[in-house]
């Protein structure tokens, strides 16, 4: 199994590429999906990752989420 180049616990300043047919906001770090709940695109966010599967992660978001 190939690392992941995200860790649970681990804080993370991204933007927002996209959203997801579920609506929550999606970064990418080195191509490996993360979704965020209440973010939109384009925003800068910092996140917390809450959750590693097999080719995505879930994270929360900390501070930001608003448009730039």
């Amino acid at each position: 199994m190939k690392e992941k180049p995200v860790k649970v616990g681990e804080e993370l300043d991204v933007t927002i590429s996209e959203v997801s047919r579920r609506g929550d906001g999606v970064a990418r770090i080195q191509g490996f999906v993360i979704f965020i709940p209440n973010t939109k695109q384009g925003t800068q966010a910092k996140i917390r990752i809450k959750e590693i599967r097999a080719s995505f992660a879930t994270a929360e978001l900390i501070e930001g989420g608003q448009s730039s």
